[in-house]
């Protein structure tokens, strides 16, 4: 009698291939950091550009979690993202300029909470522009990239000159609490206190996206929408109302990294959004669409490999990222971790 298929060495071997493929992702930010050690050799230097890296990676991610929702969810690609980063940068500074009580004290829970109340702030006023948004702007483009391209890239110009019509044109410098200022010593390597809060909003927002995502009935209605819609309708859920509220709370989330990149750089303009655009479409695209786990490993390699590379070779900074992209896509041409549609 021949063995069943499920204990055949081909079958084992096939299975193992699949897990092996299916782990490749998670791997790849492990081997990077480890590559970066050898590449920079002294200790120091690397475990302070690797918590740069992190923290960068983070912010990132915090900004393409939601375009990549709506990206595999709606099937819409929104330049106007970037101006929701913006809006919530200059809303955050705003509230932070409000309270220099809590941001120069020198205590570290008033500054933590007057970055919770900008945060706050940022994301309200991200969230209720991103709905007018979506029922002025996008909601007559479903269904044609071309237009949604065309009218969000004009829909992104418009929102920053409101943006400069409200806080005006210039660079508005801006000051980091006073506890989340300077850096802490550890194995000889200096880390910034407030790249190590980045780090832990970062981890934070991803384990709640995917708590949300995994555990709720909201989630499984989401993760089911990007897979078939269509099913998904025909059960009886008004999928649009879902579509709304996750654009809002992408657009929420662009917000909030928006007031933690402005605390990052210390400045900010109309046109940071955009300028920041790049690097989450790429993560979005080596993630894989509609992945928050492809999303969130992609951003860490973007942050990581900026940092390494800029501190070997500065010259090849720019392009390390494109580099990046193309290396990913060419192995896996969806992304790293795609989530699939139904048909």
């Amino acid at each position: 009698m021949s063995d069943a298929p499920e204990h055949s060495p081909t079958f084992a071997r096939v299975s193992l291939a699949r897990r092996l493929d299916r782990a490749a992702p998670y791997l790849l930010v492990p081997v990077l950091v480890l590559l970066g050690y050898m590449a920079i050799g002294v200790p120091s230097s690397w475990l302070t550009l690797t918590v740069s890296g992190l923290a960068m990676g983070m912010m990132i991610f915090i900004m393409a979690s939601g375009l990549t929702l709506v990206f595999g969810l709606m099937d819409i690609i929104n330049f106007g993202h970037g101006a929701f980063i913006s809006i919530g940068a200059f809303m955050g500074v705003s509230v932070l300029f409000w309270l220099p009580g809590w941001t120069q004290a020198a205590s570290l829970p008033l500054n933590v909470a007057a970055i919770s109340l900008a945060i706050l702030a940022a994301m309200l006023l991200t969230g209720a522009v991103s709905w007018v948004f979506e029922r002025v702007i996008v909601r007559p483009v479903y269904g044609s990239h071309l237009k949604q391209i065309l009218i969000t890239v004009g829909a992104l110009i418009v929102l920053e000159e409101l943006i400069v019509v409200v806080w005006g044109g210039e660079e508005i410098f801006l000051s980091r609490p006073e506890m989340l200022q300077g850096a802490i010593t550890f194995a000889d390597a200096a880390l910034e206190r407030y790249r190590i809060l980045a780090v832990v909003v970062g981890l934070l927002i991803f384990a709640a996206l995917r708590l949300v995502l995994q555990r709720t009935k909201i989630g499984l209605i989401v993760r089911a929408g990007v897979q078939n819609a269509e099913m998904v309708e025909a059960l009886g859920y008004r999928l649009k109302l879902v579509f709304i509220g996750v654009f809002v709370a992408g657009s929420a989330l662009a917000g909030l990294g928006g007031v933690m990149w402005a605390l990052y750089e210390q400045v900010i303009t109309a046109g940071m959004g955009e300028g920041m655009m790049i690097l989450i479409f790429i993560v979005v695209i080596i993630g894989g669409l509609g992945s928050v786990e492809g999303a969130f490993i992609g951003a860490l390699l973007v942050g990581l490999l900026q940092n390494y590379v800029a501190f070997l070779e500065p010259k090849l900074a720019l392009v390390s990222n494109i580099a990046l992209m193309t290396a990913i896509l060419m192995w896996r041409p969806q992304g790293m971790m795609p989530v699939m549609k139904g048909h």
